[in-house]
């Protein structure tokens, strides 16, 4: 596992952003993508009767929405142990196979670092 001092400061932002969303929102996720120019996204979990999306869907659908092209990297904060496939996929398909997916705790921990493939 690696630390979260080991990231860059573009990296722990996103994963700020991301912890920040959750606890404003007092949602189960926050997540932030960071585009291809470098723009931010930030997004929470959505739970409604006719739409379900958790907080990365949500932040890559925001970036989509706003015209990125790519993504350069993406992190969730959450209490869960890893990022879903469902997750991975949806940064996969703006961002690509190597995108980094970055998975923090609520405490702003990393837990783990893998790619979007």
């Amino acid at each position: 596992m690696t630390q979260s001092t080991d990231l860059g400061p573009e990296d722990r932002k996103i994963i700020t952003l991301a912890r920040s969303a959750r606890a404003r929102n007092g949602v189960p996720e926050g997540a932030a993508v960071r585009d291809e120019t470098g723009r931010t996204y930030v997004a929470g979990t959505v739970a409604l009767d006719s739409l379900n999306l958790s907080a990365l869907q949500t932040a890559v659908a925001m970036a989509v929405a706003s015209g990125a092209k790519s993504l350069e990297a993406a992190a969730v904060v959450s209490e869960a142990d890893a990022a879903s496939d469902a997750d991975r996929a949806a940064v996969r398909d703006l961002g690509g196979a190597a995108t980094p997916v970055l998975l923090a705790g609520p405490d702003g921990e990393l837990k783990s670092s893998v790619t979007a493939g």
